[in-house]
């Protein structure tokens, strides 16, 4: 038995110092990311939005553009900020006067191992604001895309 408890704790032990190994080598890896382009910082028609690592999959993102700002939550597909993710997004188009509508919705973003991202999604409509066309019925649901470059930051 007591053979046993030793090999436990000299498991754990074992097991501890290779995790705190394996986090001192991933401190080189960015945890953050900035990206530009078409559509991005809530919907925006040129915008920009910054990407936070909160788990090693799990990350947070707000941003803003001209005329609009949004955020969301990511689940990335490997363990890293330069990969792929599922996205839940709020975009807010539009401020004050100009405010069209706002949206919330799921998206795939596409990750090329360098710069190029890409997202196609849909959104729910969730309020209608002063700038929507009177003459148009804003409907419940519609195509989310956006276009551009990310750069990864340490």
């Amino acid at each position: 038995m007591r053979f046993l408890s030793i090999i436990l704790l000299f498991s754990l032990t074992i097991g501890q110092v290779a995790k705190g190994q394996e986090n001192f080598q991933n401190e080189d890896k960015p945890r953050s990311a900035l990206t530009l382009g078409f559509l991005h910082g809530g919907g925006s028609l040129v915008g920009a939005d910054f990407e936070i690592l909160l788990t090693s999959r799990f990350s947070f993102q707000i941003g803003a553009g001209w005329v609009g700002f949004g955020g969301g939550i990511n689940y990335h597909l490997k363990p890293t900020i330069k990969s792929s993710m599922i996205s839940l997004q709020y975009f807010h188009q539009g401020v004050s006067d100009s405010y069209t509508q706002s949206m919330l919705g799921p998206l795939f973003v596409y990750r090329a191992k360098k710069l190029f991202t890409a997202s196609l999604g849909f959104g729910y409509a969730l309020e209608k604001g002063p700038a929507f066309p009177n003459d148009k019925n804003q409907p419940s649901a519609m195509l989310l895309y956006s276009i551009g470059i990310y750069l990864p930051i340490k």
